[in-house]
């Protein structure tokens, strides 16, 4: 789709982006609607018999940012979110939107480079901080990765590897 950040050319994109700085116009419907086709992949998981609460979501730059919003509106009780490189679209609308959330529990790693030109690091931060206040703030993790910039790293993809390993051990046959 076009993204208006990237000069109004295609490219693989969830939802449009105006800008990436605090003040910045968001595209809301395109945000409900990427959310709502997430959802709607959540409750075709828990009617193929997969609990919810077994099911995590995660994603990179507006991956992440979809995956915090989803989390925190859909109406299924989630595991947890991988945030990696990102923000939380909408935020003027929370916490009025999470009043009836069954994520309130639910644990969250967030990841975030300190030399990221693309979604400043304190951007990240201060969605971390955010959501403290929006879910259980001791199941909200941040880390931060000396250097990297908006992409990922070795050691970044091992603390998401533990992260998911915690929370989601796998079901034994037994």
């Amino acid at each position: 789709m076009p993204v208006t950040l990237n000069f109004g050319m295609n490219m693989p994109s969830w939802f449009n982006i105006y800008g990436l700085s605090f003040d910045a116009e968001e595209d809301e419907s395109g945000i409900k609607r990427a959310s709502d086709n997430i959802k709607a992949l959540i409750d075709q998981e828990v009617q193929n018999g997969i609990p919810s609460h077994r099911i995590m979501l995660g994603g990179f730059s507006q991956g992440g940012a979809l995956s915090l919003y989803t989390a925190l509106t859909t109406q299924q009780k989630l595991a947890g979110v991988v945030a990696l490189s990102c923000w939380l679209p909408l935020r003027s609308s929370f916490p009025q939107a999470t009043a009836n959330c069954p994520n309130k529990d639910m644990h969250v790693l967030q990841c975030h480079g300190d030399a990221d030109p693309l979604v400043n690091q304190a951007f990240g931060k201060m969605t971390a901080t955010m959501m403290k206040t929006l879910i259980n703030d001791t199941n909200v993790t941040f880390k931060s990765y000396q250097g990297l910039s908006h992409s990922s790293c070795p050691e970044e993809l091992v603390d998401v590897k533990q992260f998911i390993e915690k929370l989601l051990p796998p079901i034994s046959d037994e």
